[in-house]
């Protein structure tokens, strides 16, 4: 008989316009690895809270995630796609892991940091947004999670409680393990930071033409002058060319030689993205509000009976399951 698939889980914030960032990061690595998992893919809505505070936007972002996962082709029939709000055991568990862990051990986030650094408010959900992340994995006796290099931590908080929990209780939760796909790191935003939408340096995955044009011709540069040869290893527009530019010998060439400016390339580079994107901005205006609901109630049935049963043994094992 033919071993079980290994279970895989990721996860979206409906927080906002998604960007290519998203894409690289973790559409497309789910894309490319949910046919060889038993695969779950959660929208984050509980996390957005931590910095969405309007409601219609967040109702909106919910639906975006969904069909940008749908756009890259995803299959909602090869992969539970649910929402993490239909889901209460999510909460409930982190609960019961903020229960173990100490407040010197989250203090040690860095997300927590870098988000307070860039003016965030420090809201207790920011803070024990960790335990609430290793809810969501371990609930489902995740084996992997696709995450940025830079989100490895995330994954060491899981597993520490999920030994915690074991070592209180007894074996009740699998350690899982991260996902790092190899060549993509951290993906620079137009300012060289990371591309994030809190830092405002993103190029719109499922933005008009015009808007990741705006976006890309607005990459820092140096001072170089045209004609002089470029540095492709510390170029950000270069660095973006790795991902969407087919011919990247021949522009790594002309890096070398002088003979393209930064305007040419930032000009090739917005082709080529538009040129990626076009056959996934056509799944997207195809699918329709209710079928995208529609997904997510199918989804979320199959998430709450495994979260459900997890749950239960949980409740029997700390003492509060009596009937």
């Amino acid at each position: 008989m033919a071993d079980e698939k290994k279970r895989l889980l990721t996860g979206l914030q409906s927080s906002g316009q998604l960007h290519i960032g998203n894409y690289l990061g973790a559409l497309k690595r789910f894309v490319g690895a949910y046919a060889d998992y038993e695969s779950m893919l959660m929208v984050a809505d509980l996390h957005a809270l931590t910095s969405v505070k309007n409601p219609a936007q967040l109702r909106e972002g919910i639906i975006d995630v969904v069909a940008d996962y749908i756009a890259v082709g995803v299959d909602p029939t090869k992969a539970t796609i649910f929402k993490q709000s239909d889901v209460l055991e999510h909460p409930e568990l982190a609960w019961i892991f903020e229960c173990l862990v100490t407040v010197p051990f989250l203090q040690q986030a860095h997300a927590f940091k870098d988000k307070v650094a860039k003016g965030l408010e420090a809201n207790a959900g920011l803070f024990n947004y960790p335990m609430l992340m290793a809810a969501d994995i371990l609930l489902y006796d995740t084996d992997v999670v696709p995450v940025g290099e830079d989100q490895r931590q995330h994954i060491e908080y899981a597993r520490e409680a999920a030994a915690k929990f074991n070592l209180a209780y007894g074996d009740t939760f699998k350690e899982p393990k991260e996902m790092i796909l190899e060549g993509v790191g951290t993906v620079p935003g137009v300012d060289g930071k990371k591309m994030s939408k809190s830092y405002g340096n993103t190029i719109p995955l499922f933005g008009t033409d015009e808007a990741i044009r705006v976006a890309v011709m607005s990459i820092k540069t140096d001072s170089t002058a045209v004609g002089a040869p470029l540095n492709p290893t510390t170029d950000i527009t270069f660095q973006l060319h790795q991902h969407f530019t087919p011919n990247l010998a021949e522009i790594q060439k002309r890096y070398m030689d002088g003979t393209i400016g930064y305007k040419e390339s930032k000009e090739l580079l917005a082709h080529n993205i538009i040129a990626t994107i076009a056959p996934m901005r056509e799944r997207r205006a195809a699918l329709s509000r209710e079928a995208v609901i529609q997904i997510l109630k199918d989804g979320a049935e199959v998430a709450r009976a495994r979260a459900q049963a997890k749950m239960k043994d949980v409740r029997e094992k700390i003492g509060v399951g009596l009937y």
